[in-house]
């Protein structure tokens, strides 16, 4: 029960736009105010991304929305969060993303427990016949479940 896992936002963009290589988890240095709207459900991680700035790692772009009975705490929406993670991970990951030229996406935003998460992945950009690839497979699935559905209804 203490490790209950609660998700808020999934990154679904990243799916579609990104081969996911590996994923990390991270916890994120927010204030009270966001915290509140996040458990709202008030965040987008659409077109978010990480980087890494002297030994640590900040997510940029995610969109948290103010919280309305917050006045003047309010913090900015779009302000960098910085993320938590052993010096040795992030000096890991700067290697890899400087030599392999990968990204650092955002792929979602959860409780553990009360603890609030973000789950990153090392990721390498699609090209457009991949992308369509995706789109195909996609296609095909659906017409298969519907062929199913059909069969089991008779």
């Amino acid at each position: 029960m203490k490790d209950e896992i609660k998700i808020v936002a999934k990154n679904k963009k990243a799916t579609f736009d990104y081969f996911i290589l590996t994923k990390y988890e991270a916890g994120i240095e927010l204030f009270g105010t966001e915290i509140k709207s996040i458990r709202l459900g008030n965040v987008n991680l659409k077109d978010s991304y990480c980087e890494i700035d002297n030994g640590e790692m900040f997510v940029l772009g995610m969109h948290i929305s103010p919280y309305e009975k917050g006045s003047y705490f309010n913090k900015e929406p779009l302000r960098p969060k910085k993320l938590l993670m052993h010096k040795k991970e992030i000096m890991t990951l700067l290697g890899k993303v400087k030599q392999d030229g990968l990204t650092l996406i955002p792929l979602s935003l959860y409780f553990k427990g009360s603890k609030l998460k973000l789950e990153i992945g090392l990721c390498k950009g699609k090209k457009l016949y991949d992308k369509r690839d995706t789109i195909a497979k996609k296609e095909s699935d659906r017409q298969i479940e519907r062929q199913l559905k059909e069969r089991n209804t008779y």
